[in-house]
C-alpha cells in the first residue's frame, strides 16, 4: 500500500512497484488507507508523513498500537530528509525510511527487505 496526497508521487510510486509485478493499493489519505487496511491486509505500508487529516506518523502509531496491524511494516517515504525526521518517523513506530524524489532504479530494491 503506498499512501500519498500528491498524485503525482503516487501514481509514480506505484507504477514502478506495479512494473515489478508487486500488487499495490494506492491511497490519497490516511482515513482511505485505515479502511482499505482491513479489506486488503497489505504486508507493506509506504506512507508520506505529511498527509492532510491524520499524518504519516500518526497513522504509524495507530497501526502499531492495534494487535490487528501491528505486524505491518511500515516505510516512511518522504520529502523530510533531515535526521531529526529520520529519528522522528522510527519513534513513531516506522520500521524504514525512503527519501523523495524515489530513485526509481533503487526503488524496489529498497522496499525488498521489508517483505
Amino acid at each position: 500500500m503506498i499512501i500519498d496526497d500528491n498524485a503525482t508521487n503516487l501514481t509514480l510510486a506505484s507504477d514502478v512497484l506495479e512494473l515489478e509485478g508487486f500488487r499495490v493499493v494506492r491511497c490519497s489519505d490516511a482515513e482511505g488507507a485505515l479502511a482499505a487496511i482491513g479489506e486488503k491486509h497489505p504486508d507493506l505500508i509506504l506512507t508520506d508523513i505529511a498527509l492532510p487529516g491524520i499524518d504519516g506518523l500518526e497513522l504509524t502509531r495507530m497501526l502499531k498500537a492495534n494487535d490487528t496491524t501491528r505486524q505491518i511494516k511500515i516505510i516512511a517515504l518522504t520529502a523530510f530528509a533531515m535526521k531529526q525526521d529520520h529519528e522522528k518517523a522510527l519513534a513513531a513506530g516506522c520500521d524504514g525510511f525512503i527519501t523523495k524524489p524515489i530513485d526509481t532504479r533503487r526503488f524496489k530494491d529498497q522496499i525488498t527487505p521489508y517483505l
